[in-house]
């Protein structure tokens, strides 16, 4: 018998039937179903999703707060406590913000795990990753108060999903730099594209299982007509492509460049933004890559400011692609620029050479 079926009878329905669908409405109403037939059309799945967002708000609040209480015993008991706790706690620490549904938070939990011990200056390293955790944290616990576009960071730096809601831009975008980087159950790829009509940059990321390439590959020195939509967050890059209307062309289009210490500024700037930021992209112009005691640094031809290198680009094989690009004369590299110092990605002579890849 349906509540339907009991309407379409002529006169009063019978007491029995008149009970059921009453009980049917408490019923439907204490559990908010989505498929109830009183249901307004188009209502139901928007009001699940707000049900199923709330919930998971509320888990990542606990788990923040839990969080917070676990630094603060960190720092009560002395940072050289952590090297002796040994990383089990932190994993553990790690899978409670997993079981929260945050799992940005894990992440970076397990991140600051595994810095004790790890050579001299590691308190000095883990007191500013509990510092960022710290700000992350509270930033999330009191997003409502937050400007839109910080509290949509904090919201990503989380780990909640996203989508690119951003109206689309076409444009002719140079495929700058494409690289993988794998953590044991996730590949990402990274793909930097510059405008050459707006001068935006804009990063793709695709995501691949445990030892599988990432599905999206693109030309690097070869410019893409399309669209690209940009996710929520205070001025950050990344986008997602969205139409292609030609394929891949070459292009004499290079991005503008600028000073090593203005690169430092930059950096500086989005800080502001994004707290939690590892680095910016950045295109330097006139660098000469030079050794620095047991490392290598980009230096200014024209002036006496050099940035760098990271620890992880003096060990890959493109900073002696670099090398022997420049010869000792002024190019245009194109990288990511942090605080462990430049990650050099691509570079070209001066004008509009041909791009070559150092990933």
């Amino acid at each position: 018998m349906t509540e339907q079926g009991v309407r379409r009878g002529a006169g009063r329905a019978p007491e029995r039937a008149e009970e059921w669908i009453a009980g049917r409405r408490t019923r439907t109403g204490r559990r908010g179903d989505a498929d109830a037939p009183d249901a307004p059309p188009g209502t139901a799945g928007p009001e699940a999703a707000r049900r199923r967002a709330e919930r998971r708000a509320e888990r990542i609040d606990a788990g923040a707060t839990e969080l917070e209480q676990r630094l603060t015993d960190l720092l009560r008991g002395g940072l050289a406590s952590a090297e002796q706790s040994g990383y089990g706690l932190w994993e553990e620490t790690a899978a409670r913000m997993v079981d929260a549904q945050a799992p940005g938070l894990a992440a970076r939990v397990r991140e600051l795990g595994a810095l004790p011990g790890t050579g001299p200056g590691w308190p000095v390293r883990l007191l500013e990753e509990c510092a960022l955790l710290h700000l992350l944290g509270r930033g999330w616990l009191r997003r409502e108060r937050l400007p839109q576009g910080l509290a949509a960071t904090v919201r990503s730096r989380v780990g909640l999903p996203a989508t690119a809601d951003g109206p689309p831009v076409r444009d002719r975008w140079l495929v700058l730099a494409q690289y993988d980087t794998a953590d044991g159950r996730l590949t990402t790829r990274r793909i930097w594209l510059y405008g050459t009509e707006s001068g935006r940059t804009a990063l793709l990321l695709s995501y691949g299982a445990a030892g599988r390439a990432p599905e999206l590959a693109l030309p690097v020195g070869l410019a893409l007509d399309a669209e690209l939509s940009a996710y929520p967050g205070a001025g950050g890059p990344r986008a997602a492509l969205g139409e292609r209307f030609a394929p891949a062309a070459p292009t004499a289009a290079r991005p503008a460049g600028t000073t090593t210490a203005r690169a430092l500024a930059r950096y500086g700037e989005a800080l502001r933004d994004d707290p939690w930021l590892d680095s910016v992209p950045v295109t330097l112009e006139r660098v000469i890559p030079a050794p620095d005691g047991e490392g290598w640094q980009l230096a200014d031809a024209d002036g006496d400011t050099a940035l760098p290198l990271t620890p992880a680009a003096r060990s890959r094989p493109g900073l002696w692609r670099l090398v022997a690009l420049s010869g000792g004369a002024p190019l245009s590299v194109f990288g990511e620029c942090g605080h462990q110092g430049f990650t050099p990605l691509a570079a070209w002579p001066e004008g509009a050479g041909e791009v070559v890849p150092l990933c």
